[in-house]
């Protein structure tokens, strides 16, 4: 079954009181077993689910459905490659820094990884028509995604290989303002100190930490949501 299938026969149970207000669902494995699917494909409609107000999804303590549906402040972020065409502009990425290393202290404290973990450090810049847009600055979690080791992120972002490459099942996004020191004002093209707009994003599956990023963008970059 397709996730939208599946997505849909929840949606039913749900509306016929099968699964009523407050019910604890089943596991993702019982659900790929019932609907003999994939459980990344079982993931992809639950998580809609719980983006759209239906389900209420925590770590170890299971997938509920909402007492009330929940109405949400929805940001999207596209792709930054889709983002800058969607403007008009032309286009263009660049891999400025790559280092195989063990998780900082700060890192660990953040994903709640272990002593010894080993994670992919990338430094990227995206340009819209020539100038720089997007200042990116990501971890990956190499025990979450081994492959991204001997992944090439000369020619595409990490950001574009991983929604290629692994889902998500719980994400938290901070947004806020950066000053910018002196290395990040010369990838931005603005002067020290100048404030500029920053998201930092972290992303789990499966209760694993998969990757933490830093986004800065352009001077006067603009943000909107849909509720």
């Amino acid at each position: 079954m397709s996730y939208k299938d599946i997505k849909e026969d929840v949606l039913r149970r749900i509306t016929s009181g099968q699964w009523p207000p407050g019910h604890l669902m089943p596991s993702e494995l019982e659900l790929c077993d019932e609907y003999g699917s994939a459980r990344a494909t079982v993931n992809r409609a639950l998580r809609e689910l719980a983006d759209e107000g239906v389900l209420d999804r925590k770590r170890k303590s299971g997938t509920r459905v909402r007492r009330a549906p929940l109405r949400q402040a929805r940001f999207d972020i596209p792709l930054t490659r889709l983002e800058i065409e969607g403007r008009g502009a032309a286009y263009r990425y660049a891999l400025v820094a790559r280092d195989l290393c063990l998780a900082p202290d700060w890192l660990r404290a953040r994903m709640a990884l272990g002593a010894g973990v080993k994670v992919l450090h990338l430094t990227c810049m995206h340009y819209a028509d020539g100038a720089p847009f997007q200042h990116e600055d990501r971890w990956i979690n190499l025990a979450a995604l081994p492959q991204a080791e001997d992944s090439d992120f000369t020619e595409t972002g990490p950001n574009e290989w991983l929604v290629e490459t692994i889902p998500f099942s719980d994400v938290e996004i901070g947004f806020g303002a950066v000053v910018a020191d002196a290395a990040l004002a010369e990838f931005m093209g603005c002067t020290t100190g100048e404030a500029l707009f920053q998201t930092e994003r972290s992303t789990w599956f499966d209760g694993q930490p998969v990757t933490f990023v830093r986004l800065c963008f352009q001077a006067g970059y603009r943000m909107t949501t849909r509720y």
